[in-house]
C-alpha cells in the first residue's frame, strides 16, 4: 500500500451441492493460495459454503446449521491470513431466510449483509427460499456463542481505520443488475472497492453483456469491482455456471478469468489512491454524496494490515501503459489517430468559418509536429470548402537549416498543393544581432530565440496582409517543458497540436502517410522521411550537412516526458509514484535514468508555467491539456521546491 496498491483476487473454487464440510474445506485452501501470492482481499461467489444450486435444501434446517457452523471452521482456519475474506451462505433470521454475504478478516466475523434485490423471473426462482430485507432489519444477529452479536444489514461498509483508503462495499449478484444498484449508495457513502458474490448461469451472449456491466459500473461509481461467479461444478440439471470472474477498476478490466476455466482465480492490484484521486477531480461525484441520503452507512473499522509481498510476488500486477496516450494495438491505435485528427481539423475549420478566413499561414520546418498542423490545416481547409491555395506554407531557412528538412518541407507543400514561400530570415536575423549587439559566434540562448520569433515576425505579418491566422505547430510535450520560444514558436493565432503530445504526433503524421500511400506515393513517401528525421529546432549549424541539434539529447526522451506528464496531470500523482510506475512499466531506460530525467521534467514544468499562461486558443483532444482556460490553472510563479525536494529523497 506504499503507493496506494491493494492486491484483491477473486475465485470460484471447486465444490459439492449441499456439502458444505466440503466447500469449507476448498474455500480455506483457495484462501491460503491467494494470500501466499500477496492477495490482501478475497472474494467468493454467491452462497458459496452451500452452493447456489441446493433448490429446496435451503429450507432445510440441517443445511442451513452447517453453513454457519462451517462459516466459523472458515473465519478460525483463516485467522493467520491477514486478507479480507467474503464468503456466501443462507443465513436464518428471525422469520425468513437471507441469501448473505458474510466478511471475515483475521479469524473473526466482522459483518453478514443481506442480498437486496431477489430475482424470481426466467431462470431465477430466489423468492421461492429468500426474503428480501425489511426496512425493520436487527442491527445484530445472534449466530452462536461464539458470535453471539454480528452486525447485519446492508448499510454496512469496511473500513481500513490506518487512513489507506480501502473502503469495501458488498452487493450480491442480483443486485448490480438492476436500474438502482445498492453499490451506487455504498460508493457515494464512500466504498472504494465493491465486492459482488455472484452466481450468474451462463447463456449465449450473456458474458459479454456481464463484462460491460461490470466495467460501466465500476465507471459510473469510480470504484474497484470485483465480481466472483459460481463456478461449473454447481447443478446443471438446469442451468450451466463459468465461474467469470471479473477485477475491474475505474471502467477498466484489470484481469478476468476464461469461461469455464479449471484455475480460475484472478488477482490484479487495484490503485486506490488512483480512485479517491479520480473521485476528488470530478467535483460532482462529491456533489452526488453530499446530495445522497438514502442510507446512512454503518462504517467497521479494521486494522488492516496488507499482505506482505516477496520475492516474486513484489511484481505489480497490472499492466502500466509506457505510452499513456498511445494505443498499444494497431487496429485501436488507428481508430484513436482518425478520431484525433477530426477533432483537431474540426476545432480549426470552426475557427475559419467564424471569421471568415480563406487562408491561413503556417511555417513548415520539415519537422514532425509542423508537418501534422500542416495536414489538418489542409483537412479542415477540405471540410470548408476552401481551395488549398489558400493555405500560404512558408519555410523560413537559417542557421541550422538542413538540405533534408528543407527539401521536405518544399515537397510536402507542393504536393498537398498548397502556395509555397521561401523566405530565408538569415540576412534579418543577423541585422537583428548588430542591432541588440549579439555575437553570432556565440551560439547561446539569445542566437537561438532570435531565429525562433524573426520566423513568428514573419508568419504574423504574411498572414496580415493575406487576411489570414497563423496556425501553431507546438505540441502538448513541449508546452509541458517549455521547450519553445517565448512570443517565437509559442505564439500563433489558433493552435492545433497544442493538446497531442510528442509521441502521439508520429503516429497521426504515420496515420496519413497510410491513408495516402494509395492515393499520393510521392507524399507517402516525403512523410515516411519525415517520420526518420530526428527530433530538432535546428537553430544550431548543422555539422557536416547533418542535423546537430537533437531536442531528446538536451531535454530527455519524449517518451518519458509524456509519460510523467499523464500521471502528473491526469491523476496527480506524487514524484515516488510516477517513478514507481515508471520502473513497473517496460520503459526501456534504468532507474538512475529515469530519476535524473524526472527532476528536469518537474523543473522544466514548473519553470516554464508563463508560457502556458498566455498560449494561444487550441482544441482539446485528450483527457490531459494544459489549456490555462481549461484543463490546467497554476500560478507562474509556483515553487516546484516540495517535489524537488522528494525526488532528491528517491536518490
Amino acid at each position: 500500500m506504499n503507493y496506494g496498491f491493494l492486491r484483491a483476487g477473486c475465485c470460484s473454487p471447486s465444490l459439492a451441492v449441499g456439502d458444505c464440510a466440503c466447500n469449507a474445506d476448498r474455500i480455506i485452501d483457495a484462501v491460503r493460495s491467494l494470500c501466499a501470492e500477496g492477495a490482501s482481499l478475497v472474494v467468493f461467489p454467491e452462497l458459496c459454503i452451500t452452493s447456489y444450486t441446493c433448490g429446496d435444501l435451503f429450507l432445510q434446517r440441517t443445511l442451513q446449521l452447517s453453513a454457519v457452523e462451517q462459516l466459523e471452521r472458515i473465519a478460525k482456519k483463516t485467522a493467520s491470513c491477514t486478507a479480507v475474506i467474503t464468503v456466501g451462505l443462507p443465513l436464518a433470521v428471525d422469520g425468513a431466510l437471507y441469501n448473505t454475504a458474510a466478511v471475515l478478516y483475521k479469524g473473526k466475523i466482522l459483518a453478514l449483509v443481506p442480498k437486496t434485490f431477489i430475482p424470481n423471473y426466467s431462470e431465477f426462482y430466489e423468492r421461492r427460499y429468500f426474503s428480501p430485507p425489511p426496512r425493520n432489519l436487527p442491527k445484530t444477529v445472534f449466530l452462536s456463542e461464539k458470535n453471539p452479536s454480528v452486525p447485519f444489514g446492508t448499510d454496512i461498509l469496511i473500513e481500513d481505520k490506518n487512513n489507506s483508503g480501502f473502503v469495501l462495499g458488498i452487493e450480491i449478484c442480483e443486485d448490480v443488475w438492476v436500474p438502482e444498484p445498492p453499490s451506487v449508495s455504498a460508493c457515494l457513502g464512500g466504498a472504494t472497492v465493491i465486492a459482488n458474490l455472484s452466481a450468474s448461469n451462463e447463456v449465449i451472449g450473456k458474458a459479454e453483456y456481464r463484462r460491460t456491466l461490470i466495467q460501466s459500473q465500476s465507471a459510473r461509481t469510480v470504484c474497484a469491482y470485483l465480481y466472483a461467479d459460481a463456478c461449473r461444478d454447481e447443478s446443471t440439471q438446469d442451468l450451466v455456471f463459468a465461474s467469470h470472474n471479473i477485477i475491474c477498476e475505474n471502467g477498466a478490466i484489470l484481469a478476468q478469468s476464461e469461461l469455464f476455466s479449471q484455475n480460475n482465480a484472478v488477482l490484479a492490484d487495484i490503485d486506490i489512491e488512483r480512485l479517491n484521486q479520480e473521485r476528488r477531480r470530478t467535483t460532482t461525484f462529491a456533489q452526488c454524496a453530499a446530495g445522497s441520503n438514502e442510507v446512512t452507512f454503518r462504517r467497521i473499522q479494521i486494522d488492516f494490515a496488507p499482505v506482505t509481498l516477496r520475492g516474486k510476488n513484489t511484481r505489480l500486477l497490472r499492466f502500466i501503459d509506457p505510452h499513456p496516450f498511445v494505443p498499444e494495438g494497431e487496429t485501436e491505435r488507428a481508430v484513436r489517430c482518425r478520431q484525433v485528427i477530426e477533432l483537431q481539423a474540426q476545432g480549426l475549420a470552426k475557427r475559419l468559418r467564424h471569421i471568415h478566413a480563406q487562408s491561413a499561414v503556417i511555417g513548415l520546418s520539415g519537422g514532425l509536429d509542423s508537418t501534422l498542423a500542416f495536414l489538418v490545416t489542409c483537412k479542415a481547409f477540405d471540410m470548408c470548402e476552401i481551395d488549398r491555395k489558400g493555405i500560404c506554407a512558408v519555410t523560413m531557412p537559417c542557421f541550422g537549416t538542413t538540405d533534408r528538412t528543407y527539401s521536405n518541407a518544399v515537397s510536402l507543400a507542393n504536393e498537398c498543393g498548397a502556395a509555397l514561400r521561401e523566405i530565408p530570415i538569415a540576412d534579418s536575423v543577423r541585422l537583428h544581432f548588430k542591432d541588440i549587439g549579439q555575437d553570432e559566434n556565440v551560439h547561446d540562448v539569445t542566437y537561438e530565440n532570435c531565429q525562433a520569433r524573426e520566423r513568428t515576425q514573419v508568419l504574423m505579418d504574411i498572414a496580415n496582409k493575406l487576411n489570414g491566422i497563423v496556425i501553431g505547430t507546438g505540441d502538448l510535450s513541449e508546452l509541458a517543458l517549455g521547450w519553445c520560444t517565448y512570443n517565437g514558436d509559442q505564439m500563433s493565432m489558433y493552435g492545433v497540436n497544442v493538446s497531442v503530445p510528442k509521441t502521439l504526433v508520429r503516429y497521426l503524421v504515420a496515420w496519413f502517410c497510410d491513408d495516402l500511400k494509395n492515393q499520393n506515393e510521392k507524399l507517402s513517401a516525403v512523410l515516411r522521411d519525415i517520420l526518420d528525421t530526428p527530433v530538432t529546432p535546428e537553430l544550431l549549424p548543422p555539422e557536416n550537412g547533418k542535423i546537430s541539434q537533437k531536442t531528446e539529447n538536451l531535454v530527455g526522451p519524449y517518451e518519458l516526458h509524456d509519460f510523467y506528464l499523464y500521471y502528473l496531470l491526469r491523476f496527480g500523482f506524487s514524484p515516488a509514484k510516477i517513478l514507481y510506475l515508471a520502473d513497473c512499466s517496460s520503459l526501456p531506460y534504468d532507474h538512475d535514468f529515469k530519476l535524473k530525467w524526472l527532476r528536469t521534467f518537474y523543473r522544466r514544468f514548473f519553470s516554464q508555467q508563463f508560457k502556458r499562461s498566455c498560449m494561444p486558443d487550441g482544441v482539446k483532444v485528450g483527457t490531459v491539456s494544459l489549456s490555462p482556460r481549461g484543463d490546467w490553472r497554476m500560478p507562474s510563479d509556483a515553487s516546484a521546491a516540495v517535489w524537488l525536494e522528494e525526488i532528491d529523497r528517491l536518490s
